[in-house]
């Protein structure tokens, strides 16, 4: 078997209180899984302004490199009740080759949308891993099916027949059953095409029952105390994905595990927390080519 490359993604939720607490359980977490790429969504400067970024915080504690970009910045009253600031996208890698920001359609004043990609050091040859965050509203579904066709596009640039698996992660606010991620799985038509990307977690897994936890892909849970004030957006959905592009002949971009992660509580009682209220999600993508079978002299 190929050498795999190990993806985690995560919506670290800001700078929401208690943010020394979440950053620590967050690279303990983070350090535990031993992850190669490391893609954040909702990561923001400590002081809501400019500056050092979460995503430096957690890219310090564990010895990698952080790529951070802004997706939307706002002045005083425009996002309810928070004071001017921005929020942006990271990857974490150990060493970079190339980067891109791409603005997504459907911006708001206060609610813009990017996709991050970062051209990445493996095993093999350097692979493109992408990060985004759609808009989360649950009629907004019309909006992320136009963001998931101009992220197909980007992704579809730097592809050819001989290229390397290419993986997308994200906080897609999104369940597996709506159009727009019926559409990355091959399953619908958008735009007039199709495309086809693998959701790591159902290459190896089911989709969960109703009232089943993390343990079966959950990543906006009701077990996390973190969720409660946003009830309004229906808890207990799988809305955090790792997708990999198809599968080559040589084994590259095979799935070999995937599961939800960073699910770990600080402290105990009513004080214990979440990193932050979503969970993470953990992919090993194959990234260098199979040996052949057999093996035999010629």
């Amino acid at each position: 078997m190929g050498s795999n490359l190990r993806v985690v993604t995560l919506n670290f939720w800001g700078t929401e209180p208690p943010l020394d607490r979440r950053l620590a359980l967050a690279i303990r977490g983070l350090a535990a899984l031993v992850p190669d790429v490391v893609c954040l969504q909702e990561a923001r400067p400590l002081d809501g302004k400019s500056g050092r970024t979460t995503a430096e915080v957690i890219a310090e504690g564990l010895g990698m490199a952080a790529h951070y970009a802004t997706a939307v910045e706002w002045s005083d009253g425009v996002h309810g009740k928070l004071p001017a600031g921005q929020e942006g996208l990271a990857i974490l890698a150990r060493t970079f080759v190339d980067t891109r920001v791409l603005p997504l359609p459907e911006a708001r004043p206060a609610d813009a949308r990017i996709l991050l990609s970062a051209q990445v050091a493996t095993d093999g040859d350097p692979i493109w891993v992408h990060t985004t965050h759609l808009h989360y509203r649950l009629d907004d579904g019309l909006a992320r099916e136009h963001q998931v066709l101009a992220i197909d596009d980007a992704i579809r640039s730097l592809r050819t027949n001989d290229s390397p698996p290419q993986i997308l992660c994200g906080d897609m606010n999104a369940t597996p059953d709506s159009d727009e991620m019926r559409f990355l799985r091959g399953l619908t038509t958008l735009g007039g095409r199709r495309t086809h990307f693998q959701d790591a977690w159902l290459r190896l897994h089911r989709e969960p029952e109703p009232g089943e936890g993390p343990e079966h892909g959950i990543t906006w849970s009701a077990e996390n105390e973190f969720t409660r004030p946003l009830r309004s957006l229906d808890i207990d959905r799988r809305i955090d994905y790792v997708y990999v592009t198809s599968r080559k002949k040589d084994g590259r971009g095979t799935v070999h595990a995937s599961r939800v992660v960073l699910t770990e509580r600080d402290g105990v009682g009513p004080d214990a927390i979440c990193a932050s209220d979503h969970y993470g999600v953990l992919a090993d993508v194959q990234v260098t080519a199979s040996p052949p079978a057999g093996g035999g002299s010629p």
